[in-house]
């Protein structure tokens, strides 16, 4: 692991449920994507308002249904290792989507952090970081 990975600034990415719980809480490693992106280490996980429509559709997906699932909060620090083109089926997790982010080190947090989201990778403001929810998880995903 490269120190400046763990010393850059933490973005989020606001992820749709109930794939941002399948992240948190489940196997779901690969972020799919219509956009590439450079970032490599550490990314906080934001589960959104939204519910993807398509889910209900998608075998992986029922058991996050079947429960209550956090919107519009922070629930995971995650690893982002790499961004690559759709290779056809790299994973259970992978879709139709022209980029595929690969997860790793997924910390879910104690308890959601409720926060707004936003589009793209988005910076959280400094106070958010030091909150104490979020600094222990970044602590345990940093190693």
């Amino acid at each position: 692991m490269l120190p400046e990975l763990d010393t850059a600034p933490v973005p989020a990415l606001t992820v749709w449920q109930p794939w941002a719980s399948a992240i948190a809480y489940g196997t779901k490693r690969i972020e799919n994507r219509t956009w590439p992106t450079e970032h490599r280490g550490l990314v906080l996980i934001h589960a959104g308002r939204s519910l993807d429509p398509s889910a209900h559709d998608a075998p992986l997906a029922r058991p996050f249904l079947r429960r209550p699932f956090p919107r519009g909060a922070i629930v995971a620090v995650a690893r982002l290792d790499g961004c690559h083109a759709d290779d056809g089926y790299c994973t259970l997790w992978s879709g139709r989507s022209p980029w595929h982010w690969r997860l790793s080190s997924v910390v879910p947090l104690a308890r959601p952090l409720s926060w707004p989201g936003a589009r793209g990778l988005w910076t959280p403001p400094p106070g958010l970081l030091a909150a104490p929810l979020l600094a222990e998880a970044l602590e345990a995903a940093r190693g």
